[in-house]
């Protein structure tokens, strides 16, 4: 398994999580009756967050996965030069 497939996981339909990861990023399969694609979240002790606000593809979760990460790892860069406009 590579690094990048460690970042999320995928639970088909009739298929349960197979490891529970706090914080860890999960795509439900819908049914297809219901239009298909994937809920994307995260998983924490009891509860599933919705992390997106519609069903995704596999591709357009993973690019916002890859997004969130992206401004999770400069978060806590500051800017001492920045001055509002």
């Amino acid at each position: 398994m590579s690094k990048k497939a460690d970042i999320y996981q995928v639970v088909y339909r009739g298929e349960w999580l197979q490891q529970f990861v706090p914080g860890g990023w999960v795509f439900f399969q819908r049914n297809i009756e219901y239009g298909g694609g994937y809920w994307l979240g995260r998983t924490y002790e009891n509860v599933f967050m919705i992390e997106y606000e519609r069903p995704v593809s596999l591709n357009e979760g993973i690019q916002f996965i890859l997004a969130i990460m992206a401004i999770e790892r400069n978060s806590p860069t500051f800017d001492d030069d920045f001055e509002l406009v």
